[in-house]
């Protein structure tokens, strides 16, 4: 083999310079087809003006906010020895009982400072302020009401939502992590549930369908055998199957999250005899049959103290749709998670109306949280393409508020979010222009607005979160620590905009 000089190497270096030279003086910015495949090349800018690493200094963003106010979850052994102490022992028949205290707030001193702030029109704030008047009244009152929390992968497994459930529960009271699925999916410290393996998943938003769209309020449900359409198949069916679901609380959950008394089943399109037994803590203490007429009904369960343990067993031919169970106090507010992981936040219309309308009116759903937008980002070609979805967004903000009027509705729009390009981590294209269009849209429906995407500092403030490990390295995601300065950020303008109101009321 012959041996290379050095000589060899710089020639051999100078001819592919010579080769690609022209590559690079004459290639278009976004790059050329070749048989339908776009390929991109270093162009003449890129050689001569490489881009660098823009680094936002957020130390200052992220410092000031207090995220240190939370309760410190309990271990398992504590838990345990106040089960062996009987606290958590069932009586031998079941009788729905509670002493209806569960749900006092801490209160504390409101601010109106906030490093971010909620966007609102004036029908916004109207709305709004009807919304505060009812939670300032939760608590001396005893009454319940629910927020509603929508969003896509940045909130699954109740990252976001706990945090900022904790925080709302502790001010103006409330119990317990509210709705939760049929069939949890989602790695979660809020609760435990596990079910058996002939349970199956339908969703709205992608997946298995039900086909007659009767998911409730989570966009998500779950039954034991297949969905029957026909009425005579159903007639003939005739073989008893056997289900089961259990859920417990989660002692590495939020103090407020993992308190409980009252639990609340969520069902629909039962349409044969369905016997279900409850066991609490092994031992059973709940006998019942489901109402069979197909239509939408909520079985209620409360508990003198924490249930503990609860298993439900469904016995039928054909298996009813459990919409999911809501996990609750005595009053005060319930913030309830419902993630929903690649949607787009366009999903209301596919979901049976009269039965998400009767589950909104049950859980007497005040505000509803709309946190969208990232999982569309990514797919912008131009600008024509943001305002079609937005305009799609804005539909569903109206089929909220027909479906229940009294409700207000805050937006929560997309993160920063990066993609690698040129060597660096950068801002999607249309990201800034999609948040500025959410936020007219919003506007418009007589919906808030709390811009994230300005809260952790703009465009290009991802890979700063990411080194400082706020943000997973798919430079989307926060990490528990990130997603709670995100929340507490959220909370704040939250806050400032209640305090605000409230002082208006004060002589």
């Amino acid at each position: 083999m012959k041996e290379l000089k050095p000589y060899h190497v710089i020639l051999f270096a100078l001819a592919v310079m010579l080769v690609l030279t022209p590559f690079v003086l004459l290639v278009p910015e976004d790059g050329f087809d070749i048989a339908g495949t776009k390929i991109h090349f270093l162009t003449k800018e890129e050689f001569l003006h490489p881009k660098k690493q823009e680094k936002k200094d957020i130390l200052d963003l992220v410092a000031g906010v207090d995220t240190t106010d939370l309760d410190v979850a309990v271990s398992d052994s504590v838990l345990l020895e106040e089960a062996k102490s009987g606290k958590f022992l069932p009586p031998k028949k079941h009788v729905n009982h509670t002493g209806g205290d569960l749900g006092a707030p801490k209160g504390g001193e409101l601010s109106e400072e906030s490093t971010s702030t909620l966007h609102l029109s004036d029908a916004a704030r109207e709305n709004l302020c009807k919304f505060f008047a009812k939670m300032d009244v939760v608590a001396t009152e005893k009454t319940k009401i629910h927020i509603l929390h929508y969003g896509d992968s940045q909130i699954e497994g109740d990252r976001m939502t706990s945090y900022i459930r904790q925080r709302i529960q502790n001010q103006f009271g409330g119990n317990g992590p509210g709705l939760i699925p049929a069939m949890n999916v989602y790695q979660t410290n809020s609760f435990k549930q596990t079910y058996s393996s002939n349970f199956m998943r339908y969703n709205c938003f992608g997946g298995t369908k039900l086909k007659n769209r009767r998911y409730g309020a989570m966009g998500s449900a779950a039954r034991f055998t297949e969905e029957y359409y026909d009425s005579s198949t159903i007639a003939n069916m005739k073989s008893v199957k056997e289900g089961w679901i259990e859920i417990e609380p989660s002692y590495k959950a939020q103090s407020r999250a993992r308190t409980y008394n009252n639990v609340k089943m969520f069902y629909t399109s039962c349409v044969k005899p369905c016997q279900v037994k409850i066991y609490q803590n092994g031992n059973l203490i709940h006998e019942d049959s489901l109402i069979h007429d197909g239509k939408y009904h909520m079985l209620p369960l409360t508990f003198s103290s924490n249930p503990g343990k609860l298993k439900y067993v469904f016995s039928s031919p054909v298996s009813p749709t459990i919409c999911g169970f809501s996990l609750e106090g005595d009053y005060g507010i319930q913030v309830d998670n419902i993630a929903m992981r690649g949607c787009s936040g366009t999903f209301f219309g596919y979901i049976d109306q009269t039965s998400l309308s009767r589950m909104y009116e049950d859980l007497n759903s005040e505000l509803i949280l709309l946190q969208f937008g990232g999982n569309s980002v990514p797919f912008f070609k131009d600008s024509a393409a943001v305002r079609n979805y937005v305009s799609f967004f804005k539909s569903q903000i109206r089929t909220v508020k027909r479906l229940h009027p009294s409700a207000a509705v805050i937006v929560i729009g997309p993160s920063d979010m990066s993609k690698f390009s040129g060597g660096i981590y950068e801002s999607y294209k249309f990201l800034s222009y999609c948040v500025n269009q959410m936020k007219k849209a919003a506007g418009n429906e007589g919906a808030g607005y709390w811009d994230l995407y300005a809260a952790m500092g703009g465009a290009n403030s991802m890979p700063a979160w990411v080194e400082s490990g706020l943000a997973g390295k798919d430079y989307i995601h926060f990490s528990p620590k990130g997603a709670s300065i995100a929340s507490q950020l959220f909370y704040d303008a939250f806050e400032a905009e209640f305090a605000k109101w409230k002082l208006q009321l004060t002589p």
